[in-house]
């Protein structure tokens, strides 16, 4: 059974979307310390100006604060503008209202944190390309598993039967690789394909939010959404 593990993104970009769709069961990774920069708040958003980022404000954020206690300002005093920004971005795409009107249907909801929100923008983006049929949702605070760390992650994977854990290369400068084999379970890396689609405002990239890829393609993205995944063994081996 392959599991995923992350922290909720605000309309995160393809390559999520790509380990949801590997993913048997998705745990939300939202009591973890809030780390400013990350994308748990945020996303970059191609526009004819050039790459921008799209963030969330935050209410009153102190540090030490996990995800899912770090509050946002009301949606009033950024919906719109996310909304401007995204239709400039999108004006002449082929699917534009259908993003668009995903976009404001998320931050139409009274969402009160980093987390709420951001959950919801993931899983309306799954729901839109069906991602969500054979992947089960769980929350790293509905299970009684302790330590921190690589120790934490795999006490999760193995809270919901997994036996192939599935990450991204970030994971290759912390995860401890020997404690996940001496448990039985297997690390998987993500093999990004990063397959260009159709794209407005010049060369493809890959690292803008999901949202570009509904407005430019619809419900034909799915086939943009379709990395597999490396051993570990493997994936070290060819990155160093």
């Amino acid at each position: 059974m392959r599991v995923v593990i992350s922290q909720s993104m605000y309309f995160p970009w393809v390559g999520m979307l790509e380990q949801i769709r590997l993913a048997d069961v998705f745990i939300h990774y939202d009591d973890v310390q809030f780390s400013k920069g990350s994308f748990s708040n945020r996303v970059q958003i191609k526009t004819p100006n050039g790459m921008t980022w799209m963030t969330v404000p935050l209410s009153e954020h102190r540090l030490g604060q996990t995800i899912d206690e770090v509050r946002i300002q009301p949606a009033r005093t950024w919906r719109d503008r996310h909304l401007t920004l995204l239709k400039q971005s999108f004006e002449s795409a082929p699917y534009a209202s259908d993003a668009l009107d995903l976009a404001a249907s998320v931050t139409a909801g009274d969402h009160q944190t980093v987390a709420d929100l951001s959950r919801e923008s993931m899983l309306t983006l799954c729901r839109y390309f069906d991602l969500d049929t054979n992947t089960r949702y769980a929350d790293s605070r509905d299970f009684d598993t302790t330590g921190s760390g690589s120790a934490r992650v795999l006490g999760l994977v193995k809270a919901v039967g997994g036996s192939d854990y599935v990450t991204g290369h970030g994971a290759r400068n912390y995860l401890d690789h020997a404690l996940f084999e001496t448990e039985g379970v297997s690390v998987s890396y993500m093999d990004y394909q990063q397959i260009p689609y159709l794209q407005l405002h010049g060369a493809f990239t890959p690292y803008v939010s999901s949202l570009d890829l509904i407005a430019n393609c619809g419900r034909d993205g799915l086939t943009a959404i379709a990395s597999e995944t490396r051993n570990w063994k493997e994936f070290l081996d060819g990155s160093s």
